[in-house]
């Protein structure tokens, strides 16, 4: 019989994984933006020096919305969470999940720029991935050809092994939380059930959706940590290349015999040296599940690449002094001293945010391109409903972040036990 197909019709969204929760805060709670004009009630609700455009995504106790950073123009998504929704377990996961975020900074995984922290609600300001979802693309255009699929997979397992080398296992990956961003590079999202792993110390909660989850974890077993990361690396190349899934079922229980048999189709069109890297991602017993050193090593991964064998990312030093960034500050009206104290320290407040913007390309409010141009100037300090902001306190990415074309397909819950 054929794989499951992703595109199955008239399943519900992608629940919001946590406990049930309002939603987010309304216009009326959105306080102004710094130097905005007050021009009545059609503008568009700010908070800190963003404009909120739309909402992009939605769950049980937070939403996304697109919003443009108005010093700079850039485009942004911004995850607004009600954290009185949130029990003091939640709230735990989410300050580990801005602590993971705040220390990664690879091309391929959005970034995180600043946070705003009222009493009741956090605003976590991130990278905008315009192109929406891997699972929405594969809805909508079928499987990859196998050299798309290539440029595409060299560039998780890239971010992946990355994050495996400053010991955090992501736990969650799938074509859900494999973002595009403009130029269809690929941003990993949604740190949610990530968390620090040690060797000789086992973990042992099942995280994550369950046709991208390891066998390990059906059976209960305590596991080391990259060993589950590397499984759902597998299902998911499978999936670029299949346009769906090697193990799925009716109910948790036909998933879970499917999955622990280990069988899967190899569809006819699949190249041969695609079917022997997939054998070397899904293999049952953990132990002799390969690595992500070994995997960089493949013929199939490097063909095309020939003389640019995919290596180990090296993080590049932060570049803080760029002159031309900070001469556009110091016009926006911020001082040197602030910006340097800000970006020495790392603090993710509007000051680190705007540097960070300033460097990304884009176009700003009424440009043609990329520049370093002023939009417009900074006004007095101002937070969401006139509170002291928090900056640097927490961050995380929004599930969701989609385009217009969204399709209502059927997806898999992610759970925590």
């Amino acid at each position: 019989s054929p794989p499951p197909q992703l595109a199955a019709p008239g399943g519900a969204a992608r629940p919001e994984k946590g406990p049930p929760a309002g939603a987010g805060p309304g216009r009326g709670s959105l306080g102004p933006a710094r130097g905005r004009n007050s021009l009545g009630a059609e503008e568009p609700p700010h908070v800190g020096n963003y404009r909120l455009l739309k909402t992009i995504g939605k769950g049980n106790f937070a939403k996304v919305k697109l919003a443009r950073h108005v010093l700079t123009g850039r485009e942004v998504a911004i995850k607004i969470i009600d954290k009185t929704q949130l029990n003091p377990t939640s709230l735990q996961k989410l300050f580990r999940e801005v602590r993971i975020m705040k220390g990664l900074n690879h091309p391929n995984i959005v970034k995180l720029f600043e946070v705003i922290e009222t009493e009741k609600t956090l605003y976590l300001v991130m990278e905008y991935a315009s192109a929406g979802e891997v699972f929405d693309y594969l809805v909508s255009h079928g499987r990859m050809k196998e050299k798309e699929a290539r440029a595409k997979f060299r560039q998780i397992v890239s971010a992946v092994h990355y994050c495996h080398q400053k010991n955090i296992v992501h736990r969650d990956l799938k074509a859900e939380n494999l973002l595009l961003d403009a130029d269809a590079n690929i941003k990993i999202a949604d740190f949610g059930f990530s968390n620090e792993f040690s060797r000789g110390s086992k973990l042992d909660t099942f995280c994550g959706s369950p046709p991208y989850a390891a066998p390990e974890l059906f059976q209960g077993k305590k596991y080391d940590g990259p060993e589950v990361d590397i499984w759902s690396l597998g299902v998911i190349l499978y999936t670029l290349v299949s346009g769906s899934l090697p193990f799925d079922g009716h109910n948790l229980k036909e998933l879970r015999e499917r999955v622990l048999r280990g069988k899967y189709r190899v569809p006819f069109y699949m190249s041969t040296d695609c079917e022997n890297i997939l054998r070397r991602f899904l293999v049952l017993n953990p132990a002799k599940r390969c690595t992500l050193e070994q995997i960089m090593k493949d013929k199939w991964i490097n063909i095309g690449y020939e003389g640019d064998e995919l290596m180990p990312y090296t993080e590049p030093q932060e570049d803080f002094g760029d002159t031309k960034r900070i001469e556009v500050m110091v016009g926006m009206g911020y001082t040197r001293e602030e910006i340097k104290e800000a970006l020495s320290t790392h603090k993710y407040n509007e000051v680190t945010a705007t540097y960070l913007l300033l460097g990304r390309r884009g176009e700003p409010e009424g440009g043609t391109g990329p520049s370093l141009s002023l939009s417009r100037p900074r006004g007095p300090a101002e937070a969401p409903n006139g509170a002291t902001t928090k900056s640097g306190t927490s961050g995380t990415h929004g599930r969701g972040q989609r385009g217009a074309g969204h399709h209502r397909q059927r997806r898999h819950s992610d759970f925590c036990e």
